[in-house]
């Protein structure tokens, strides 16, 4: 086995960019945002996901509208593992970059973050922490980013 040698740089890990929503997706999700009453706001963003099951940001807003903790650890679980599912798709191996500055991995990242709170709400202490670690993982710059936008 080669070895690499002393003082040589490693290779930065592979960074992943997730693709574009798909189209109208993003607009029916303002839209469905911006219904004013909680109850049919949350049916709204249900639709939007059941019409675009692969939108992330979808399962992310609607991990936000949960009537309970558990409505929300079940939106963002799904949202989590539908991440996986396409940052694989798209050459992630397991360990990589999926960072926040690019908005099209800014659902996923989400629905991480979502799961880590809903696990904490639930007394899944673990995998709040877990989550917690994959997301400084993600994105070394995690404790720092805008997530306002």
């Amino acid at each position: 086995m080669a070895r690499r040698p002393v003082g040589m740089p490693t290779a930065a890990p592979p960074e992943v960019v997730l693709p574009a929503a798909p189209e109208g997706a993003r607009t029916a999700l303002t839209d469905a945002l911006a219904v004013a009453d909680p109850d049919d706001r949350r049916v709204a963003v249900s639709e939007v996901v059941a019409a675009q099951p692969t939108f992330l940001d979808a399962w992310a807003a609607l991990g936000t509208l949960g009537r309970d903790p558990v409505e929300c650890y079940a939106a963002a679980r799904v949202g989590y593992h539908r991440g996986l599912d396409a940052l694989r798709k798209h050459g992630w191996k397991g360990s990589g970059f999926v960072r926040w500055s690019h908005p099209e991995n800014r659902g996923f990242l989400r629905c991480v973050a979502q799961l880590a709170e809903a696990a904490e709400l639930i007394g899944e202490v673990d995998e709040a922490d877990r989550c917690r670690g994959f997301l400084r993982q993600l994105d070394p710059d995690w404790a720092t980013v805008d997530r306002s936008r």
